[in-house]
């Protein structure tokens, strides 16, 4: 399987905006063919579409409208029926502690739901030609502390399913290399507001967050292009205060 870019389909979940239209604007410059991105916001989607084509040429870049909780079915089926997708990134994510059902069934159930329909298609022990997930965890789902709970468990179980789907074994047997990769605190809207599980805690995450190091969407975007170029199937990488990439301690 080639870890070239160029001519490269690449399937982006919460494209939009933040870290997956970052992604997608770093696959481009790195010669991807097609960027796909999929995201809920029909406005700004099709704006971040323009975007792009506006740069880098009018077939590069699709929007579809995609509810990554319900609309898998059906927007899987148009996509398949039209383009062969080589890399898909699932980027779409809240950090909504105050509506546990929906923070999982976007962080961890759908990222999961998305991996495994990828893996399906594109196996090659079912002549596919392989194919590389590369799933956004976060520097949450290699500690814990106090605030995030929930957010957090999704993201262990993002880092516990890249591990698994991205088994060695499973990846000489299917092709699909599987990755990880957890952003430390990156300047994006769905971190404008961190409200945490209790209320009684806000003031002091808050100043936790104001001490703390944070880095830009464009080096989360360089981290996503470099885990691609590099990375083994079923490793984990940290990048956290724009510093160099780290592989995720076993575990």
């Amino acid at each position: 399987m080639s870890r070239e870019i160029k001519n490269k389909v690449i399937l982006i979940t919460g494209g939009a905006t933040g870290i997956g239209y970052g992604a997608a604007d770093r696959f481009l410059q790195n010669k991807a063919l097609l960027v796909i991105i999929l995201d809920i916001d029909e406005i700004q989607g099709n704006k971040s579409v323009n975007d792009l084509k506006y740069r880098y040429g009018e077939n590069k870049a699709v929007f579809f409208k995609c509810d990554v909780t319900k609309d898998l079915e059906a927007v899987w089926d148009k996509l398949i029926a039209t383009y062969n997708i080589d890399v898909l990134v699932n980027n779409a994510g809240i950090a909504d502690e105050k509506d546990p059902k929906r923070l999982i069934d976007i962080n961890l159930t759908a990222l999961i739901q998305f991996s495994l329909k990828f893996m399906d298609q594109y196996r090659k022990d079912k002549l596919g030609d392989g194919g590389t997930i590369v799933n956004l965890s976060s520097i949450y789902g290699t500690f814990t502390d106090p605030y995030l709970p929930v957010y957090q468990a999704t993201k262990f179980g993002v880092m516990a399913f890249t591990k698994s789907l991205g088994n060695q074994g499973n990846f000489k047997r299917t092709g699909v290399r599987v990755l990880a990769l957890c952003p430390g605190l990156t300047k994006t809207k769905l971190t404008e507001v961190l409200i945490t599980w209790d209320d009684n805690l806000n003031e002091e995450y808050a100043e936790l967050l104001n001490n703390s190091p944070w880095q830009t969407v464009d080096k989360v975007s360089d981290a996503i292009i470099e885990i691609f170029e590099k990375a083994e199937s079923g490793s984990g990488w940290v990048i956290d205060g724009g510093k160099p990439i780290r592989e995720v301690d076993k575990f």
